[in-house]
């Protein structure tokens, strides 16, 4: 017990760049260890299973405690999301015909069942928020899974008794308990992952692949730190780095980590908790977060639909170029929330070039090369944001109100910074 209270005292950050460390060491000394990748994906499946009986029980609880609480600042954060993801993909456009990119194809690429248009994304989108419910569960369908916490919340607030509606509200916190049980264990998490990523990988994919993976990894650097704080900034007319630099460290670090905005959203709660955002809004705003506020999925598509076109020879116009940022938008937010979910809707985008199927799944395989890295600060963008823009629509709201920001942004709120 002593062990476990020293464990405990230690800020969990510096507990997880332990871990790094650690990982990074063991993976450059033993490539063969079984027990170390054991830990990450042991860590990852937790946070898999556990998340969508989360966002459905908080969501549930939440409604059906009749608190009327998606008012403007619930329009507000999908308006953040989307901008956000349109401003990412326009952005990796117009770096896209700065530095244009060319792809060393693979010799073959495994074909998968793709999207063939927006019109066939949008159609997957709402046959998924009508899927089995307990199946959309099983299978982190996070659509479906809001769709029907959403539904069940109504009618449990119209028609369930008090004392139903404590069970649920105590089953919710049953659950976050759980979560944050996990969490704590995550620098053992992310020791077996980083091991297993520099065990396997090294330092190799920097070879054939640099300059594409530098464009990539800078126009998601670019986002995270000037684009997205910028609207951030003019909705708070605050100083918004802060804000930006939290949730960064907080969520950021263990997405890159897990590669999953879905297995993230236990850890996004967690934050939310701690930033004093409300909890019913929050339950329903990050798990749609994670559907829909798809920067760096965005920024993928645009940069790989762009050098596949480089690769064929295709001349790509202006125009062309505008229409891609729109469909790399739509695209990116019926993406999946697992790793590399983005990967797959780049033949979708392709096809607007008219490159050949073949030749864009060779694209998606070169993807899948390159995502050790590329998705990783892929979904660190994509999770951390899901977090800041909640909180921006929460603080936008409280300073609309005359409510006190938190201290890190110039108010006098305490929060467990």
């Amino acid at each position: 017990m002593k062990l476990i209270k020293k464990y405990n005292s230690i800020s969990l950050i510096i507990r997880i760049i332990c871990g790094l460390i650690i990982g990074i060491i063991l993976g450059l000394l033993f490539k063969n260890l079984q027990v170390v990748p054991l830990l990450g994906n042991l860590f990852v499946n937790a946070l898999k299973a556990i998340a969508p009986i989360l966002v459905f029980v908080l969501v549930v609880s939440a409604l059906a405690q009749g608190n009327n609480k998606l008012d403007s600042r619930f329009g507000l954060v999908i308006a953040l999301y989307m901008i956000s993801t349109l401003l990412a993909s326009l952005f990796a456009v117009v770096a896209s015909f700065i530095f244009p990119q060319t792809l060393i194809l693979a010799e073959t690429a495994t074909a998968e069942a793709v999207p063939t248009g927006v019109g066939e994304v949008l159609k997957n989108l709402l046959l998924n928020m009508v899927s089995n419910p307990l199946r959309a569960i099983s299978e982190g369908n996070y659509i479906g899974i809001l769709f029907w916490a959403v539904t069940f919340g109504l009618a449990a607030k119209n028609l369930a008794n008090e004392t139903t509606k404590k069970m649920m509200s105590d089953f919710a916190d049953i659950i976050s308990m759980l979560v944050r049980w996990i969490i704590n264990l995550a620098p053992f998490g992310i020791m077996g992952l980083v091991y297993s990523n520099v065990a396997t990988n090294g330092l190799s994919i920097f070879k054939d692949y640099g300059s594409l993976l530098l464009l990539l990894v800078g126009c998601m650097l670019a986002v995270a730190l000037i684009v997205d704080p910028l609207i951030a900034g003019i909705v708070l007319r605050r100083n918004p780095y802060p804000l930006v630099f939290r949730c960064l460290k907080e969520s950021g670090v263990t997405a890159f980590f897990t590669r999953s905005s879905a297995a993230n959203i236990p850890v996004n709660m967690e934050l939310c908790e701690k930033l004093g955002l409300d909890r019913d809004m929050y339950a329903v705003s990050i798990p749609l977060g994670a559907t829909i506020n798809m920067d760096g999925a965005a920024i993928t598509i645009a940069v790989m639909s762009i050098a596949a076109a480089n690769t064929m020879g295709i001349s790509v116009s202006l125009p062309t170029a505008l229409i891609l940022a729109i469909i790399a938008t739509l695209a990116a937010c019926g993406s999946s929330g697992v790793a590399g979910g983005s990967l797959l809707l780049i033949p979708m985008a392709c096809s607007l070039f008219g490159v050949d199927a073949n030749v864009a799944m060779q694209v998606v395989a070169v993807g899948f090369i390159i995502g050790v890295v590329q998705d990783s600060v892929e979904t660190a963008l994509n999770s951390s944001g899901d977090v800041m823009f909640a909180a921006t629509a929460e603080y936008a709201k409280w300073k609309k109100d005359g409510k006190d920001l938190p201290k890190f942004l110039g108010g006098n709120m305490e929060t467990d910074v």
